[in-house]
């Protein structure tokens, strides 16, 4: 993995500075629910480290592409990803946290004067994953019955059970189809 680790310099401990930095971060596969993202490139960060007075504010993006499987065809298809950045360092223990900042929104600069920016780059990343990959928004999906996959054209089992006689019976909610639904 890639250090994702900055050292800030000292001109950074004065009010109004800032710096920037830029790096790659190598991320072979990002889980996120029962989704596996694969990376095979690493992917490109770049932040500014500002002082706003008594804090350091990092901001910045994270670029790179995914690959992953659609969750209806199943499918293997690639997109670009890009994330931003975001953290609030407090340069001491005696520093306040803004009144509208919550206590799992800001840290407190470590000791050593290191940031890590990979669990700031990680929540970059998820925040920007869909809940539900997709290949295309219109992806029809596979075939329940033979498991064909239907963005190709119809499967052989809807023209066998088009005019077959018991198909409906085979449906469990074809007793619905003249049911009188109220609007």
């Amino acid at each position: 993995m890639s250090d994702t680790r900055i050292l800030v310099p000292s001109e950074l401990f004065a009010c109004a500075e800032s710096s920037y930095f830029e790096g790659t971060y190598d991320l072979n596969i990002l889980k996120t629910g029962p989704d596996l993202y694969e990376f095979a490139c690493p992917l490109a960060w770049q932040v500014t480290v500002t002082n706003t007075g008594g804090a350091l504010l990092v901001t910045g993006t994270v670029e790179g592409t995914a690959k992953t499987s659609c969750a209806r065809c199943l499918g293997p298809f690639e997109f670009p990803l890009t994330g931003e950045i975001e953290g609030y360092f407090l340069l001491s223990d005696e520093e306040e946290a803004p009144e509208d900042m919550e206590d799992d929104e800001f840290e407190y600069l470590p000791k050593d004067n290191v940031i890590d920016l990979d669990p700031l780059i990680r929540a970059a990343l998820l925040l920007e994953l869909p809940l539900v990959p997709l290949c295309d928004e219109d992806c029809k999906g596979i075939c329940p019955d033979c498991g064909a996959d239907l963005n190709e054209g119809p499967c052989d089992c809807e023209k066998q059970s088009d005019g077959a006689e018991g198909t409906e019976t085979e449906n469990p909610f074809a007793v619905l189809k003249d049911f009188p639904f109220e609007k």
